[in-house]
């Protein structure tokens, strides 16, 4: 019986695809197998012993505490892609709002109550001032190809805009997916300077933070609209700020509002509104419940932020998982200690992720407590599981 404890309220859809019979599903329970989570902070809780995998129903894990998760050999998935479409959609929603001044034109519209038979006329004065570009024939920059900047990407080509993409890190299959009319930017600063609008879909960490300042505000054209969809930290707001006052900037919309950023009039703040669409909470549900019942059951690991992906596909009873330091030899210790108490290794894989080695192995025989106490000793092994469907 495997017990999962859930710190947020999760779709029903994506709990249901756990047996009954072979889970445990409660907000409160004392020695969970594992955690689904969506905003929960998770950064000062005691993380117990008994603790194999969190899984974050959502794509950041800036509420998970992952070092300390790594250090104990916690394997820590998200759901990338699951909500991709739905913030694809919002951010097209203000692309728009950002060139036609949709959003001053409601507040102003709204104002006019009570004004009777004169609204009309008013309406047909006062229209001329929420005049903006249309979007087509400009050029749109994009910042970071993942799931969902893939997708705007595309949909933008389709709306008859200009795509420049830029990702250094671009995975196989977001290379696959990305429209071969997208051009490649050779380089952030050359994206930044040619585009009339820029959407940034990068993950906050020690590399991105701040990566929007000064330096790049001056290389903007002048009348740029910037849309922040991906996290607050990624854009300086007093260096934002100052190049709205010169004009670098004709308008900014993000969902992460600060109060810096409020009651100014070419600053567009949402709530954080990019997964709140019931499928997307599904979708992600479901991601992150098939992606944990996967790790429980098999040991394999799929879209973890801090462990490699490492999947083989179950070819006896016995199974034998490590999570270790990637290190020289580290392989041929865990091999070779299985094979002198006399059990034969049918298949096997072992990946790594910076630091950290994970590994599987279909083992013909019964592993006993001695074995998974030796594994356990050797210097550099962070975790060890035996999965045995014969018991």
């Amino acid at each position: 019986m495997y017990t999962i404890q859930t710190l947020n309220k999760i779709s029903l859809k994506g709990l249901e695809l756990f047996p009954r019979d072979s889970y445990e599903i409660a907000t409160e329970i004392s020695n969970p197998d594992a955690i689904l989570v969506r905003s929960y902070d998770m950064l000062n809780m005691e993380l117990p012993q008994s603790l194999k995998a969190i899984a974050r129903a959502g794509a950041g894990v800036n509420n998970i505490p992952v070092e300390k998760c790594t250090e104990k050999g916690i394997v820590v998935f998200n759901t990338p892609g699951a909500n991709a479409n739905a913030v694809k959609e919002l951010v097209l929603a203000s692309l728009f709002m950002s060139s036609r001044k949709v959003y001053k034109g409601i507040s102003w519209a709204q104002s006019l109550k009570g004004k009777g038979s004169e609204v009309a006329e008013l309406v047909e004065k006062g229209k001329s001032q929420f005049a903006g570009p249309e979007i087509k024939g400009k050029k749109l920059g994009v910042i970071g190809l993942g799931a969902i900047g893939v997708m705007v990407a595309n949909d933008a080509l389709s709306l008859g805009m200009e795509v420049i993409g830029y990702d250094p890190f671009i995975s196989i299959d977001s290379a696959w997916e990305l429209s071969s009319s997208v051009e490649k930017a050779v380089s952030l600063d050359y994206l930044i300077s040619t585009c009339d609008y820029i959407t940034i879909h990068v993950p906050y960490n020690s590399k991105t933070s701040g990566m929007i300042n000064k330096d790049k505000f001056d290389l903007m054209k002048k009348g740029v609209r910037l849309l922040n969809f991906a996290r607050g930290g990624l854009v300086v707001n007093k260096d934002l700020l100052c190049a709205i006052e010169n004009g670098t900037v004709a308008c900014y919309v993000t969902d992460f509002p600060e109060d810096e950023l409020l009651g100014n009039e070419n600053i567009i703040t949402l709530p954080h509104l990019g997964a709140s669409t019931p499928e997307s909470e599904e979708n992600c549900a479901v991601m992150a419940a098939s992606q944990l019942r996967d790790f429980l059951e098999y040991g394999n690991i799929k879209n973890s932020v801090n462990f490699p992906n490492c999947e083989l596909p179950h070819t006896g009873n016995v199974r034998v998982i490590v999570a270790h330091d990637n290190v020289p030899n580290m392989f041929g210790q865990i091999t070779s200690l299985i094979a002198r108490n006399g059990i034969n290794i049918g298949d096997m894989i072992s990946k790594h992720k910076d630091k950290i080695g994970y590994t599987i192995l279909n083992v013909e025989g019964s592993i006993s407590a001695e074995i998974v106490d030796n594994l356990r000793a050797i210097q550099g092994i962070r975790m060890v599981r035996v999965i045995d469907k014969t018991k």
